[in-house]
């Protein structure tokens, strides 16, 4: 009887040592969670979420700070272009060419580009006086219209100035009066097939000499009698216009 074994009984021991080994390792194992995890309030890993206002603000920063770019691209851009444009005139300048103005044309062709320019002659070059009265009193005014016209197929360089293009009034064999009895600048025209320059040259019924006088009216006037107008090119003296005849009454 005192040999027989307790299958249960011998079951015991073993259980309840399992079990209080279960609970340390428990207990450690909850502990270990406690003093390794994230306090208490602060998520882990998770991002900040922005208000709706906040959105707004740094949306209208980003809009700010593309607006300010863009700016500065554009100024950047036109300070580039002025500069371009400015070191293009000063190479005009330094070679002469700024003189040259380019007539404006609606229908005429452009000007055929060479790499010399030529100045205009009796070839390619035409001119036209008219005078807007026939008739003017001693002592008056009268308007006369010159007209040049160029008809060649290349282009040309003509001074239109009063210098250049020249009226000169005479009466009997005499030169009474002259457009370039004072000097004037230079207005130097590009001219092509077509090209049609315009300008009105006024006559106060006077004499010019030889010396300048800036104030036209104190030239001595002119007595009645007839007068013939006629233009003409200084560089090119071929080329000349009708004469037109006036009197002065």
């Amino acid at each position: 009887m005192g040999g027989t074994v307790n299958p249960g009984g011998a079951g015991r021991p073993g259980a309840r040592s399992g079990a209080m080994s279960g609970n340390r390792a428990s207990g450690r194992s909850a502990g270990s969670g406690r003093s390794g995890g994230s306090p208490a309030g602060r998520p882990n890993g998770k991002k900040r979420r922005l208000s709706k206002r906040q959105r707004a603000i740094y949306r209208r920063r980003r809009i700010v700070v593309f607006s300010a770019l863009v700016v500065v691209l554009f100024v950047l851009g036109f300070t580039v272009y002025s500069l371009g444009r400015g070191a293009g005139a000063v190479i005009n300048v330094a070679t002469g060419n700024a003189s040259h103005a380019v007539l404006e044309r609606s229908t005429s062709p452009e000007p055929h580009h060479s790499a010399t320019v030529k100045n205009c002659t009796a070839k390619n070059t035409r001119l036209e006086l008219t005078a807007k009265t026939a008739t003017v009193a001693v002592g008056g005014s009268l308007d006369w219209v010159a007209t040049i016209t160029h008809e060649g197929s290349d282009s040309c360089i003509i001074d239109a100035s009063d210098s250049g293009r020249v009226l000169t009034i005479t009466s009997g064999g005499e030169t009474v009066w002259r457009s370039d009895s004072c000097p004037t600048e230079a207005r130097s025209l590009l001219m092509a097939k077509g090209d049609k320059d315009v300008q009105t040259i006024t006559w106060n019924a006077s004499r010019t000499s030889d010396q300048c006088v800036e104030n036209q009216d104190d030239l001595p006037k002119v007595d009645r009698g007839t007068y013939v107008g006629v233009l003409s090119l200084k560089n090119a003296p071929k080329v000349k216009s009708q004469p037109v005849t006036v009197e002065v009454q």
